[in-house]
């Protein structure tokens, strides 16, 4: 399951939907590993669909068998269903069974005992009815109805018609009763009676499609290897299939047919990522297919069921948008929901207090996928990425990677789960080293195949592989919370011809046992040392006859820790031109922003524009200080540079905004240039930039944008209109702000403040203020409330002089009280 960055884009997705009335969990409750008391074996499901009540009729034969005890009842989870009929499968006949049903649960008399090991088939008739069960999503997954009905009566126009599912984490049994916990596996056959034009696809193998009546035909999908419950999926809709092959396995993308052009563009790397991860962890993909799909409205980022993972509509895009993704967008989600086809998957956490066996590993391939494809600096600047994501919201410090208490299963998708957890193996990875770690993934991978995994099973796995006693490093960085927050500071001592290094960690709690690298710069060389840190106070001493121009401590840059490093700015300056690393370059230049005064921080910032890594250079361009006359006469010129031909779209649209600050009209032709660029968020930073120097040349430009514009477009298209647009600019901002995701609406308000200020039609100000306050009360949660709350009261402060001030003042004043009164 995709993980989740940045505020604003945190706030798009993150809703949580609560059941009426619904009582918390007690977040101290041990969580214990659910108790097997029959097992999983097969799943055969019939499945009908009625679009108009958005329902499914389900015939569904259940195999299990007893796991260690014998037993004459079966609890199966079924929820929000009209069970028809319950029966044992005798040969060719049934035989009607006994049973209770709450709405949750399905309990089963079986009539008689079941022997341990002994299969038994259960036949039941239902009715999955998802729109009216009482479930709860979560902040990762937002929804958890199982099964999801689009536009089934064709009332959005241009909306496509789909069925699709999302199981994770115990959803699936709206859908199908079954055992829904992640240490039950078993094989599936999944039968779709839909409208023959229509494309399904499903777990495993198509084995058939055969005509099912007038206009309706029948397709099974059959699935011969153990796979959890969660994992389950279907999808029904008008999808265009485009088929590539990986050592003769078919390997697939599923997109609307508008959209199926750009599908190699979108999905082609995947035969490439199958054999790298294949030969990198020494386990060949398992899986007899690989299927991607997209689909509409969908409640999370994607989501690995097994041979055919499901992705939101962010996954797809024009041959323009394509041009402004970025690696942190859908090709790392790519690369984690592949990679957990073996952690997942092939080996899927035993309870959701290990969900770090599955979540934290898919975090970790982000990373390597990116440093295989694109080599150190940008494996570098993913884990950057997710480490500093950790450590942006400090709920997470409190919180252990594996959790055996917790007050809802959901709430584990997290900055720990994800974020937190692949740093670690990343971190785990350097202490071992790179040929021993992956060895020892695949032990745990081969020793657990198609079955299910813990911490402590890696652990064992990693031992074996390594030959060390790995207790502590799973005790402090598995068990315990928190990370280590270190200080570092530096005494050369010439007398003693040594270097001293003092570390002091910080943090409240127990101390950290940190192994790491320091390298000693001296006349322009490295040596490097290997070092243990155990103490709240460590002195490390190192021989040098001369200062080192540089110490530079963890100097591989993989530690999970926060510190402030007390070097000066002259040695940030060395390390920006010596040292190895990504990390090392953007330390320097992190440094160098806050003294942005000094002269030499100006070189450093200067050198960042020009660096190799688009990451940085984009990083250098947004720190820079313009008010600073020297550094804005050293840096003006190179941005102007980068603004007009840099490689990366991200940098040059950067750049094109940072100068826009400046409002210069030496800068008008640059700007107007860049408005002819395909890329939307260029063309978006030129519009915005273009606005204070050429107001009516960029209205101008903003009408003909109407009939195309995405993303950083429509919201410079938003500005501009906020800013020397008018009443007939309006019903268009409003649709486009209706038709934008949470985080599109947030970017959009600076432009829809000042034009509600002007306008004096009370339709529009209805419209727009009502908007702005249900925002509000949505994600008051977030902290946005007061941001809010500060543009409506400049719309009201720019109405006063208007006739329409006292009808501005009272919808003000009533959606201000409703978000404050907001839970």
């Amino acid at each position: 399951m995709r993980s989740l960055h940045k505020f604003l884009p945190v706030i798009l997705t993150l809703t949580v939907i609560n059941s009426a009335g619904a009582q918390q969990p007690d977040a101290t409750t041990y969580r214990a590993t659910e108790r097997q008391v029959n097992d999983l074996v097969h799943t055969r499901l019939d499945l009908q669909f009625d679009y108009a009540k958005r329902y499914a009729y389900g015939k569904e034969w259940l195999t299990l068998k007893p796991h260690a005890y014998p037993t004459d009842s079966l609890r199966l989870d079924a929820k929000g269903m009209d069970i028809k009929m319950v029966a044992l499968v005798n040969g060719s006949s049934l035989q009607p069974l006994k049973y209770s049903y709450d709405q949750q649960h399905l309990r089963v008399s079986l009539g008689q005992k079941k022997a341990p090991g002994t299969d038994y088939t259960v036949y039941i008739e239902y009715m999955a009815k998802p729109d009216e069960a009482n479930v709860k999503g979560s902040a990762a997954i937002s929804e958890a109805k199982g099964l999801y009905f689009i536009n089934p009566d064709s009332a959005v126009a241009g909306k496509p018609v789909q069925i699709w599912t999302q199981g994770e984490t115990e959803a699936s049994s709206v859908w199908f009763p079954t055992i829904d916990r992640p240490n039950q596996k078993m094989t599936s056959e999944i039968s779709l009676t839909v409208p023959s034009k229509y494309v399904t696809l499903s777990n495993g193998a198509l084995t058939s499609q055969q005509p099912a009546g007038p206009g309706l035909r029948r397709d099974t999908w059959k699935m011969e290897q153990p796979h959890a419950p969660y994992l389950f999926m279907l999808a029904v809709g008008d999808f265009r299939i485009t088929k590539d092959t990986w050592r003769g396995k078919e390997v697939s993308y599923y997109l609307e047919p508008k959209f199926a052009p750009q599908a190699r563009a979108i999905f082609g790397k995947t035969p490439k990522m199958l054999e790298f991860f294949s030969q990198k962890l020494g386990v060949d993909y398992p899986w007899n297919k690989y299927a991607q799909i997209v689909a509409r409205d969908y409640v999370s980022g994607a989501m690995e069921n097994t041979t055919a993972s499901l992705f939101g509509e962010q996954a797809q895009g024009s041959v323009r948008e394509l041009l402004d993704w970025e690696y942190a967008g859908v090709e790392r989600e790519i690369a984690h929901e592949l990679f957990h086809h073996w952690f997942g998957d092939y080996v899927t956490a035993e309870s959701w207090s290990n969900l770090t066996m599955n979540e934290s590993f898919a975090n970790f391939s982000e990373v390597l996928w990116a440093e295989h494809a694109y080599g150190p600096d940008a494996g570098a600047a993913q884990a950057d990425r997710s480490l500093r994501n950790y450590l942006r919201t400090p709920a997470n410090y409190e919180k252990p990677l594996v959790r055996f208490q917790y007050a809802d299963k959901e709430d584990l998708f997290d900055g720990v789960s994800y974020q937190k957890g692949g740093s670690i193996l990343n971190m785990l990875r350097a202490t071992l080293g790179e040929e021993v770690f992956f060895q020892g993934l695949k032990r745990y991978l081969t020793q657990n195949a198609f079955g299910t995994g813990e911490s402590h099973q890696l652990r064992l796995a990693l031992e074996e592989a390594s030959g060390q006693d790995l207790n502590w490093f799973f005790n402090q960085w598995y068990y315990r919370v928190g990370h280590p927050i270190v200080t570092i500071d530096y005494q050369w001592d010439a007398a003693r011809q040594r270097q001293a290094v003092v570390v002091r960690q910080t943090q409240a709690g127990g101390l950290f046992v940190l192994p790491l690298l320091v390298d000693v710069y001296t006349g322009g060389k490295a040596q490097r040392y290997s070092a243990t840190l155990r103490k709240a106070v460590d002195t490390l001493y190192f021989p040098a006859a001369t200062k080192p121009e540089l110490v530079d401590v963890d100097a591989a840059k993989v530690l999970v820790w926060q510190k402030q490093d007390n070097k000066s700015l002259a040695e940030y300056a060395y390390q920006y031109r010596h040292a190895p690393h990504y990390l090392d370059r953007r330390e320097a230049l992190t440094a160098a922003q806050a003294k942005a005064t000094d002269p030499l921080a100006r070189k450093i910032l200067l050198a960042g524009l020009t660096d190799k890594s688009s990451a940085l250079r984009q990083l250098a361009v947004e720190v820079l200080d313009l008010k600073n006359a020297p550094q804005r006469k050293a840096t003006a010129p190179v941005l102007a540079k980068l603004a007009a031909t840099d490689s990366s779209v991200q940098v040059r649209a950067a750049a094109l905004t940072a100068l826009g600050t400046l409002e210069e009209k030496r800068y008008a032709k640059l700007f107007t240039k860049a408005l002819d660029s395909k890329s939307y968020r260029v063309q978006g930073a030129a519009l915005q930039a273009l606005l204070p120097l050429q107001p009516k040349q960029a209205l101008a430009r903003a009408t003909a944008f109407e009939a195309d514009n995405k993303g950083p477009l429509t919201v410079a298209l938003v500005s501009v209109y906020g800013q020397a647009g008018g009443p007939a600019q309006w019903p268009l901002v409003l649709s486009k702000y209706d038709a934008a995701s949470p985080s599109g609406r947030f970017d959009m308000l600076p432009g829809i403040v000042p034009l509600l200020g002007r306008l004096e039609d009370p339709t529009a100000l209805t419209e727009g203020i009502t908007r702005m306050k249900d925002l509000a009360v949505k994600f008051k949660a977030f902290g946005v409330a007061e941001p809010i709350i500060g543009g409506l009261q400049q719309i009201q402060q720019q109405q006063a002089a208007r006739l329409s001030a006292p009808q501005a003042r009272m919808l003000v004043e009533s959606a201000v009280k409703e978000i404050q009164n907001a839970k």
